[in-house]
This record gives C-alpha cells, sequence and structure tokens, in this order.
C-alpha cells in the first residue's frame, strides 16, 4: 500500500490530519460521540493529538450522561451462565441495538454482584451479600456508589410482611425500573419497586433511600425510565381507558429540608376502546410509544406516540411507521434497528404470543403476521440462525436477564442454552 499522499506543503497526509486546529477537533469528537461512545473512543486512538483535543470519558463515564452507552444492551450468554460464572472467566457481551455490533467487556465486579437493571446503557447492580447499590459504565470501568437496598427495609412496615427476612431484598430487586438524573454535582436513582408499587430515591450523597409515602397504580407494564423521569400505564377500572402518568425526580424542599418526591401526575389520556391489556411503554427514536393489542382476539397491534395524546389531540390516530424499528416488547421494551436484526421486518412488534409461548411478529403498515424465529430456534433448545431473537427478547424480562437463562419454547418458555 503506497504512503499517504503528501499535501502541498510536502507533509504526508496523516501529518495534516493530526495538526487539525484544536476547535475543530473537539466539533468532530462532539459529533461523533453523539452518534455512539465506543466511535468515539476509536476517533480518540487515532493520534495523541486527537485523543488530547478529545475529552477522555473514563473517570467521568457515569458523572456525564454524554458518555451514557445508550444503544448497547448487555446480551445473556444461556447455558446457565450468568453473569458473573466462572466459565466466563469475568467478560460479558453487549450488543449495540443500532448496528448489531457485539463487544465483550471484562467486569469481575460481577463475582459478587448481579444487574437489576439498564439505564442508558448504565448497569444497575445489586451487592449479593451486602445489597450494596451501584452504577456501572460497563466499558470506562466507573461506578457511581449509592445506598444498600437494605436500608429501606424499615420504612416497608407492613409490607412483604409474610417474606423471610433474608428474602426481603431479593423479592423487592426482582422487577425494578430505575431512572437517573444528574444536578448540583450529584447523581439521583429512583427505583420503582414493582412488588410493593412504591418508588425510592436516593442520591450518590445519601446514606440510605427513601421511600415515598404513596403507591403508583397497579401498572401493564413495570414503569419505565426516559430521560431521568418515570412513566406509569395504567388502565382505569372497569374499562379500556389508559392513563399516562409521569412521576419527576425528587426536589429540594425548605419546609422538610430535604427531598421530596411528589406523586405521579397523570400527563395524558387514551379514551376507551383503543387499547385493551396488556400494553406497553416503549422509546423508539427519543420518543416514548403506547402500544398493544386494540381487541380481545389479539387480532392487531396499535401503536400511538405519547406526544399525540399528551396534547389531546381529538382523535387519536395509531402510527404505522416507527422508523423502520422492531420493537421488542415485553415487561421492558426495547427498539431494535432493522440493520441489527439476521432477518429484519422493519415497522414491527415481537411479542410472545400468550398461549403458545413463542416469539411473534406484527408488522404495522401491512397487518400481518409471522413467527419471528426460525423452526430450530421455535421448538427446541437448539439455536437457530435467529436466535438472536431470544437474546433480546430475554433482556425484556429482567428478573431472567442476568439468570443464565434464556427465552425458547418449552413447557415454561425458558431454556438454558443460547
Amino acid at each position: 500500500m503506497p504512503p499517504p499522499a503528501p499535501g502541498a506543503d510536502g507533509a504526508p497526509a496523516a501529518d495534516r490530519w493530526a495538526s487539525l486546529p484544536g476547535d475543530l477537533i473537539r466539533l468532530v469528537a462532539s459529533r461523533v460521540l453523539a452518534s455512539d461512545l465506543l466511535d468515539y473512543v476509536r476517533f480518540r486512538a487515532v493520534c495523541a493529538s486527537w485523543r488530547s483535543g478529545a475529552a477522555c470519558p473514563r473517570g467521568r463515564g457515569v458523572a456525564d450522561p454524554r458518555f451514557h452507552p445508550r444503544r448497547w444492551m448487555m446480551l445473556p450468554e444461556g447455558h446457565g451462565l450468568r453473569p458473573g460464572h466462572p466459565d466466563l472467566r469475568g467478560y460479558i457481551r453487549f450488543l449495540n441495538l443500532d448496528t448489531g455490533t457485539l463487544v465483550r467487556a471484562h467486569l469481575p465486579l460481577f463475582s459478587d454482584h448481579c444487574a437489576i437493571d439498564s439505564v442508558d446503557g448504565l448497569l444497575l447492580l445489586l451487592g449479593e451479600e451486602d445489597s450494596a447499590v451501584r452504577l456501572l459504565h460497563p466499558f470506562t470501568g466507573d461506578i457511581a456508589e449509592l445506598p444498600p437496598l437494605a436500608t429501606i427495609l424499615p420504612q416497608l412496615g407492613p409490607l412483604l410482611r409474610n417474606c423471610p427476612a433474608p428474602y426481603k431484598i431479593r423479592r423487592l430487586a426482582d422487577v425494578v425500573s430505575a431512572s437517573v438524573s444528574f444536578s448540583a454535582g450529584a447523581i439521583t436513582v429512583m427505583l420503582a419497586l414493582h412488588e410493593v408499587h412504591h418508588v425510592a430515591f436516593a442520591t450518590t450523597l445519601d446514606r440510605q433511600w427513601t421511600l415515598s409515602s404513596w403507591r403508583y397504580e397497579l401498572a401493564s407494564p413495570p414503569p419505565m425510565s426516559f430521560q431521568g423521569k418515570l412513566y406509569i400505564a395504567s388502565d382505569v377500572l372497569y374499562s379500556t381507558i389508559v392513563e399516562i402518568f409521569l412521576v419527576d425526580p425528587p426536589v429540594k424542599d425548605a419546609v422538610v429540608s430535604g427531598y421530596v418526591l411528589h406523586p405521579p401526575k397523570l400527563i395524558a389520556t387514551l379514551p376507551e376502546g383503543n387499547l385493551i391489556r396488556p400494553f406497553y411503554l416503549a422509546e423508539c427514536d427519543s420518543e416514548i410509544l403506547l402500544l398493544g393489542h386494540k381487541e380481545f382476539y389479539m387480532s392487531q397491534i396499535v401503536v400511538f406516540k405519547l406526544a399525540d395524546l399528551v396534547v389531546q389531540i381529538q382523535r387519536c390516530i395509531p402510527i404505522t411507521s416507527i422508523g423502520g424499528n422492531t420493537l421488542f416488547v415485553s415487561e421492558r421494551s426495547l427498539s431494535v434497528a432493522s440493520k441489527a436484526l439476521p432477518n429484519p421486518m422493519g415497522d414491527s412488534v415481537v411479542h410472545i404470543h400468550p398461549s403458545e409461548h413463542y416469539a411473534v411478529q406484527y408488522h404495522l403498515i401491512s397487518g400481518t403476521w409471522s413467527s419471528a424465529t426460525d423452526h430450530c430456534s421455535l421448538y427446541g433448545p437448539a439455536p437457530g440462525p435467529c436466535s438472536l431473537y431470544h437474546l433480546i427478547h430475554t433482556c425484556c424480562s429482567r428478573n431472567r436477564w442476568s439468570s443464565g437463562l434464556v427465552f425458547g419454547k418449552n413447557l415454561e418458555g425458558w431454556f438454558g442454552g443460547a
């Protein structure tokens, strides 16, 4: 391969790229970072000049939202290999939901921690022995320390009264929806504890978690995190009206000399007759979507933009395009770009058939159904070429996501093989 052609001044092309002005390097770096964190890391690795002109993410990967690996999701391994299993030697796989790129990260912290949620690509970890809660950046290794979850037990009162003490933390952490916000030099985390329908919050400056004095309504899916807030979808009793509630991060209150978490506020209503249970909330291309089956026979899936419902348009018109993405919906929902999937059908929704327990796919534009997996993946533990669908759907179940199991077709719907 011939060397780079010299410029008019006789300098090699590589030298001319390395001598770009600092403000131009920072501009290019910011645009690369807005696309993907690992592309930004590769950008900084080009040369010393580019490295010095672009801020290092290490040391600020959690505290600075610019460096969050938002579109990366930790993948399960199957075969009973939960994160931290000795056979994995401390390595865990991550999938980019936009590109389908797979990388491995060395995370020895999983030897005595388990993952209970993922927020903007950060992993929320729970210490198995001391109930310590930590936010981990999987690619920089940065950690934010939060109080032990056990500090919330005295506030539960009669809640979980029938659960033996050693298992209370495990029950609380079984299904947790977390949100993360940043202000005044501290990181604030809210945890929607679906077992008790209360929200707990703490900052990195606190010594204990504080439990909300109120309960949120029984939600069809657990609350969803978006931009540091929690969103809750709930239907009105004895009707098919769906209401969307918002929980803002806690705010300082001079009266109580501390932080106060206000009750959920109603922000949108979907009139009766548009959705039946189960319905789902999903983030897709920086928008919140509300979706589910339109009628009892479950022959059609409809999708609504929350932004349309908030402005109270007269007619609730479902959308048929979700930017060519595929939504995997369950207890947690994920938006995946078509090019990240092995056999893409864009503008689709993948969910588990309620009676047959296998993955089905609904195409929003044509209104047609199909199997989301091949025959091999559908009826046994042996993986077929489309088993990535099973791995992604496993990510949608928080209490199975880091258990070493993968969703598949058997009597219980779960098997150990990937």
